[in-house]
């Protein structure tokens, strides 16, 4: 059965006239605000000039804490190190050493992402509260550093930085620097904005919301988490560079921790998981800051007050929760007229595109402390195969599972892919080569939609291309809008299109399960582990189960699957594989296994299986 070709094409047609729509607007509201920038400095004093030049800067600050710790999920304490390092550097580079503004400027953002470098460093093996505390001891270090290194000029820091040169206009008058500073932020802010809604800012957002599943599914999750970092000390550096052209003169209490926790506090109470969140939040608390000039003890235990506050009943900041009311809305409207669509069966003739893969368990052991979870597991797994692993509770299935989808390294013994040892490698290097799987507990991305975890999962570039964001983004976005053709067409395939656009987390049970298998596929692998698929499924749905996962085999791809729902197990595997103790104890087809007395033993505990139904009657999920 093939694709429906016309309903797809009406479907893209309509979500084509929306998009256009709202992009006008967008357009519109964008050219008011580019207006109203403009006429800004028109309407100031000096003194509030310079406040908003300052306001600004720390504007672009947020924007890089909230592509770090908002968008990618990684704590991050050492944002105002970037931007003292970004300023400290173009000082120093200027009064010191002798070079002109500009190329100071350009040493000192090189210099910045080595930091943003050496930072990142840490978040390759530590994450949560503990990559806060390194995170606040390296701000701390560089803070110490500038007060008590001679170079740096100490507690009086450094002065008479010259202004940044250009032909025609004079960047000392502040009124005239605003326009450098607002060109600058416009660009800062497109630009991440452009990154938060093509590939690398979906990966980034998967990580944030599951590291492991995101690896599973082929993101290179220590890359992604060196590259969230290095973003960061970009607009930090700018940030700096800035900064030292429009003061003039740096010192060590800019780059305070205080500083670094009311930069924290612009983002949590703006909401950091939107850029937009962070501007607003940044120039609301700023401008606020000022105006509490004279109270500044009982400011800072307002912003405390605030934060605490913020955290505890708004968790998506100010522009969270007019989205969170709306989406709530919008959510229920979407479901309400939902439906799931039958399943489209994958052509057989898509066999050859793929190629057969076959996989091989060679004396596999995995301990835990002592603990054998695993105990020499050997067997084989036919190409175009649909093989079954099936054991009581604590057999090992899951861990075997673990350790072929890269998961956990085994203690001994190897596993093969169509010839090739891949005992070792990382998950996203396994996903790379063509192995995906689902979870026991699903594990779907909850603030992503729905066409958002099929696109990450579709998504096959490399971490090192994201050069292309800076030389060439055409590329970038012609990619995006390639892949989100392809992605229409995965949805249409699994009946799930009346559902791109909602949260996973909002809809049933069933439908989350066809979800992840859909993601699954999204990689295009040759090996699939299904996890338990069947489990909490009822007699509708894992007939629908059964169904789908035939196509996929039929298509080439070669299916493993842990079940406890011996109906569809018996019906629908070539071969068994059975588990007990971490050990095989059978092997063969499902004729052979159930007539086997070890697994009447070890699994059913002395009840014959052979009486037990082989169609597909089971709804029955034994655990």
């Amino acid at each position: 059965m093939k694709l429906p070709v016309t309903s797809l094409v009406t479907s893209l047609r309509t979500r084509g006239s929306i998009t256009a729509l709202r992009t006008r607007g967008r357009f519109a509201a964008l050219a008011l605000a580019a207006v109203a920038a403009c006429a800004l400095p028109y309407t100031l004093g000096s003194y509030a000039m310079h406040v908003v030049d300052v306001a600004l800067i720390f504007a672009l600050l947020a924007l890089g804490l909230g592509l770090v710790m908002g968008i990618a999920g990684q704590v991050n304490l050492a944002q105002v190190a970037f931007f003292g390092v970004g300023a400290y550097a173009t000082a120093l580079l200027t009064t010191k050493a002798g070079f002109g503004f500009w190329i100071a400027a350009a040493l000192a953002m090189l210099i910045t992402l080595a930091a943003g470098l050496f930072v990142a460093l840490p978040a390759l093996r530590i994450q949560s509260h503990y990559l806060g505390i390194v995170t606040l001891g390296l701000a701390l270090a560089f803070l110490n550093w500038t007060v008590n290194t001679p170079m740096a000029g100490g507690a009086d820091g450094i002065s008479a930085i010259p202004v940044p040169p250009m032909p025609g206009i004079d960047l000392g008058d502040e009124y005239l620097y605003y326009y450098l500073e607002i060109t600058v932020f416009a660009l800062a802010l497109a630009f991440g904005l452009f990154v938060v809604r093509t590939p690398l800012g979906r990966r980034l957002r998967a990580m944030r919301d599951d590291a492991l599943a995101a690896g599973a599914i082929g993101a290179e999750i220590p890359y992604l988490r060196m590259t969230a970092f290095l973003l960061a000390s970009v607009y930090g550096g700018v940030a700096g560079v800035l900064y030292a052209g429009l003061i003039r003169y740096v010192a060590p209490e800019t780059f305070s921790i205080a500083n670094m926790f009311l930069l924290l506090a612009m983002v949590i109470v703006g909401g950091r998981q939107s850029l937009w969140g962070c501007v607003i939040g940044a120039l609301g608390l700023f401008l606020i800051r000022e105006w509490l000039v004279d109270f500044a003890t009982y400011a800072q235990l307002g912003y405390g007050l605030v934060v605490v506050l913020m955290v505890v009943f708004a968790p998506t900041g100010l522009v969270g929760i007019p989205r969170r009311v709306i989406a709530a809305r919008r959510r229920r409207q979407q479901v309400a007229r939902a439906v799931l669509r039958d399943f489209q069966p994958y052509e057989p003739a898509e066999r050859e595109a793929h190629g057969l893969t076959d996989l091989q368990i060679r004396d596999v052991s995995k301990d835990f402390r002592g603990l054998r979870a695993l105990d020499d597991v050997s067997f084989s797994v036919s190409p175009g195969a649909i093989h079954g692993v099936v054991g009581p509770n604590g057999s090992g299935k899951t861990t075997l599972f673990n350790v072929i989808s890269g998961l956990y390294r085994a203690t001994n013994g190897r596993v093969e892919m169509g010839g090739r040892t891949v005992t070792g490698l990382r998950p996203y290097q396994l996903s790379q080569l063509g192995i995906a799987r689902t979870f026991q507990n699903l594990r779907l991305f909850g603030q992503l939609s729905v066409r958002d975890n099929i696109l990450v999962a579709m998504d096959r570039t490399r971490t090192r291309s994201i050069w292309r964001y800076v030389v060439w983004p055409v590329a970038v976005w012609r990619q995006n809008r390639e892949l989100h053709r392809r992605s229409e067409a995965l949805l249409t395939r699994f009946g799930l299109t009346d559902y791109a656009d909602i949260a996973p987390g909002a809809l049933p049970y069933g439908i989350q399960r066809r979800i992840e298998i859909a993601r699954a596929m999204a990689s295009r692998p040759r090996l699939l582990l299904l996890d338990e698929p069947a489990a909490g499924l009822n007699g509708e749905e894992v007939r629908q189960l059964a169904e789908i996962v035939r196509s996929i085999r039929d298509s080439g791809v070669t299916v493993v699957v842990i079940e406890h729902n011996m109906g569809l197990v018996m019906s629908l595997c070539d071969r068994v594989t059975v588990l007990a103790g971490g050990e095989v104890i059978a092997d063969g087809t499902p004729a052979e296994v159930v007539a086997s007395p070890a697994v009447i033993e070890a699994y059913l505990g002395g009840e014959s299986m052979a009486d037990e139904p082989v169609a597909l009657p089971s709804t029955e999920v034994k655990r």
